[in-house]
C-alpha cells in the first residue's frame, strides 16, 4: 500500500478516537485544528448545535504572511482565533488536534491561542 495512504489511515483512526472523547458544547466549544502542507486552519465549533462559531486560517485576508506553512504562521492564526473568540464571547474551549501530533505547528497554534486568552 502507498505510504501516504497508510499515514492518512492512521491519522483518521487517531482522529476518530479523539472525537469519541471530545465534544464541543455551548459553554465549552471545541477548537478544531487542521494542517495541510501549505496552510493551517482552526475553528471553534459548537457540536450540539452543529455550527462553527469562529474560524481563522493562514488563507485569511487579514493575516499578511510571507510563508503560510510554518510555526510562525500557526502562531498568527492562534492569536487571530483568540481575538475573534473573545469578540464572540468564548473564553473556554476543548482542544481537538485532529489526529495530528501535538508538536510543531499544532503546538504553536495552541500556545498562541492560550496567550491570546483562550483557556483549555
Amino acid at each position: 500500500m502507498n505510504q501516504n495512504k497508510i499515514k492518512d489511515l492512521r491519522r483518521s483512526r487517531r482522529r476518530m478516537g479523539i472525537r469519541k472523547r471530545v465534544q464541543g458544547t455551548a459553554e465549552r466549544p471545541r477548537l478544531s485544528v487542521y494542517r495541510s502542507l501549505n496552510h493551517v486552519y482552526a475553528q471553534i465549533i459548537d457540536d450540539i448545535e452543529g455550527r462553527t462559531l469562529v474560524s481563522a486560517s493562514t488563507r485569511d485576508k487579514g493575516l499578511s504572511l510571507s510563508n503560510t506553512g510554518n510555526a510562525d504562521a500557526a502562531k498568527a492564526v492562534g492569536k487571530a482565533l483568540a481575538d475573534k473568540a473573545k469578540g464572540a464571547g468564548v473564553t473556554r474551549v476543548t482542544f481537538d488536534r485532529g489526529g495530528f501530533r501535538y508538536h510543531g505547528r499544532v503546538k504553536a497554534l495552541a500556545d498562541a491561542a492560550r496567550e491570546g486568552g483562550l483557556e483549555f
